[in-house]
């Protein structure tokens, strides 16, 4: 067959010549990997612990209680056999013709099956639905183990969907019709293509897998993203404090503080013009000002919650009352800075300080007592393992924190990305949330110990007492202003009904709003978007599953709610304020420096 002939049957070869010198390519830059790779296994902290998750424990505590019960084994092993018989039967009438019903079908949402050959082909079709079969036998058994305590039924329930989630046949060549079908069509093409990207994210990584989830050319900071336009007012050795230019003629007298959580960057909350929140609250006629946190390095190994308290939202204060004249303000705290907020509230109130006069929390954690998921690697054994590696450091790497995020939506976040980029050979699309996804901080040694620790593990911020704030110990019951929660009810970063349970530990007034979608799709949720729904109930009954159900949906954002609900504690109305036209100078353009450092 000529190279003509095959091009247009659809089968292609590579150039002999091309394809040996990108094997040689592939080959030397491996063995470049590989050497490097062992050169850091010596100072690895890692290779000392086998176990740094605290896998093991838990996984030989689930098969003891196993062990106990054998006839429940048998009895879902027996399930297992009936239902693969049933398939069998299914699978034969298909394939002689007849109709047969599935078995099992995929979850609603779940893409990875989408290729229509999953549904129209006979085989596809079978591997399709014993994958299904099997994964749900696995999960159904470790769930309904009986004996097995929260914590470690909560750790194996996640690592067994870890291992699901791993062995779908969608991850592998043979058994993905979409990755057989791009590889006959280009010759293989694909998988050598695949090769170098795995090399580069290899390579990116030094030595670790850092996947690459869009296009990291295509943005930059300043530029196409976090382009409100606005200045540096003030700067502290954690934090630079950033005021927006208006666009109204007159502003709220009452300025707006943000409080972004460090764990990723601040502009999540200005991405792009048309879902900029900043943007909005600027053009709804606030004068808005935005912590951007610093990505810490070894230097700020000791700085602590504390620090962030005092060197961020305090110092912000300060420099807010500067550049306005101003002595209170409104403030939202999104994610860890809304706990930090809450905290310094707290701190706040027994210092007998009443600049904040509202506060708003975004996917707010206050009492920890069911965080999530994010659970199972907060035992004594991992933090230990945490605190080891950040002894060396000062900080604990951003990527490290960004896997844990992304475990908890695998398939959607890390396998996705393993079939387009190495199976496919696609280059990632060009995506604005997932470049700032993948734009990760560091967590100072001191600060993520003591969070961890008393957030996480002891869950002392509920209690009265429970922590310390610059030497004062606080209760977010002395907590009295009004105070709106907003959360979202497919979070599964900042489950709902545990930010729920917020509204119980404030004295004030408290409104709790719920949207829809998850931990930044129902934050990041312009009006003009007209998408998803949020829920309203002027109580905060103990139980949020009753607070649901007397809740009133509402179509569309809940951005227009929260304006409605902040301009009653505006304080009136000012000419607009220009960044640099108060006591505070500016010190240059917005977004500033400390946004843009990239690990």
């Amino acid at each position: 067959m000529t190279d003509q002939q095959a091009s247009e049957t659809g089968n292609s070869h590579p150039d002999p010549e091309q394809l040996s010198a990108t094997m040689a390519e592939i080959a030397e830059r491996s063995q470049r990997l590989v050497a490097d790779f062992l050169a850091r296994q010596a100072d690895d902290p890692e290779i000392a612990d086998p176990d740094p998750l605290n896998i093991g424990s838990a996984f030989m505590e689930l098969c003891t209680h196993m062990m106990q019960n054998p006839t429940k084994l048998v009895e879902a092993q027996m399930q297992l056999w009936q239902n693969y018989m049933q398939l069998w039967q299914n699978t034969t009438l298909r394939m002689l013709g007849q109709d047969a019903e599935p078995l099992v079908t995929p979850e609603k949402g779940d893409r990875r099956f989408r290729d229509e050959a999953w549904q129209d082909n006979e085989v596809f079709d079978y591997i399709k639905q014993s994958y299904l079969l099997s994964s749900q036998w696995i999960q159904g058994l470790v769930h309904d183990v009986d004996g097995l305590d929260e914590k470690t039924a909560q750790k194996v329930d996640f690592y067994t969907r870890q291992f699901v989630d791993a062995i779908s046949p969608t991850n592998f060549l043979m058994t993905n019709p979409e990755v057989l079908r791009a590889t006959v069509e280009s010759g293989g093409e694909n998988l050598i293509k695949g090769l170098q990207n795995l090399l580069d994210d290899l390579e990116r990584g030094k030595g670790k897998l850092q996947i690459k989830m869009t296009d990291l050319d295509a943005f930059k900071v300043g530029e196409n993203v976090a382009t409100t336009p606005g200045a540096v007012i003030g700067k502290t050795d954690l934090m630079e404090l950033l005021q927006y230019t208006p666009s109204t003629k007159t502003v709220a007298k009452r300025p707006l503080m943000i409080v972004p959580p460090w764990i990723n960057k601040y502009y999540i909350l200005d991405l792009r013009p048309e879902n900029s929140f900043i943007k909005w609250a600027v053009d709804q006629g606030h004068t808005v000002f935005v912590l951007s946190w610093v990505n810490p390095d070894s230097e700020l190994a000791e700085k602590s919650f504390s620090d962030y308290a005092k060197e961020g939202v305090l110092a912000a204060l300060d420099m807010i009352k500067e550049a306005t004249g101003e002595d209170d303000v409104n403030a939202i705290g999104y994610c860890l800075g809304g706990t930090l907020l809450s905290s310094v509230l707290a701190y706040m109130a027994k210092k007998n300080d009443e600049r904040i006069k509202s506060a708003t929390f975004f996917t707010t954690l206050t009492d920890f007592e069911k965080p999530g998921e994010l659970s199972v690697f907060v035992d004594e054994e991992q933090i230990e393992s945490l605190e080891h590696r950040m002894e060396k450091e000062g900080y604990l790497d951003g990527r490290d924190m960004a896997t844990s995020f992304n475990m908890l939506r695998a398939n959607d976040l890390i396998w996705s990305f393993v079939v387009n980029n190495y199976m496919l050979g696609k280059d990632p699309f060009p995506f604005d949330l997932l470049y700032w996804n993948s734009d990760s901080t560091r967590m100072p040694k001191a600060m993520h110990s003591f969070y961890l620790r008393n957030m996480y593990q002891k869950n002392l911020l509920r209690e009265p007492g429970g922590i310390s704030i610059l030497g004062e110990r606080i209760d977010l019951r002395d907590i009295k202003i009004p105070v709106y929660f907003l959360s979202t009810r497919e979070d599964h970063i900042a489950p709902w009904k545990a930010t729920y349970a917020g509204t119980q530990l404030m004295s004030g007034q408290v409104k709790f709003v719920l949207s829809a979608s998850g931990h930044i799709a129902g934050v990041v949720n312009p009006p003009a978007a007209n998408k998803y729904c949020h829920w309203t109930y002027n109580r905060n009954p103990a139980d949020p599953d009753q607070w649901l159900e007397k809740a009133t949906q509402h179509d569309g954002s809940w951005w227009t709610d929260w304006q409605n609900w902040i301009s009653r504690r505006n304080g009136g109305q000012v000419d607009a304020r220009q960044p640099g036209d108060g006591e505070r100078k500016v010190i240059g353009p917005a977004p500033g420096d400390y946004v843009k450092v990239r690990l």
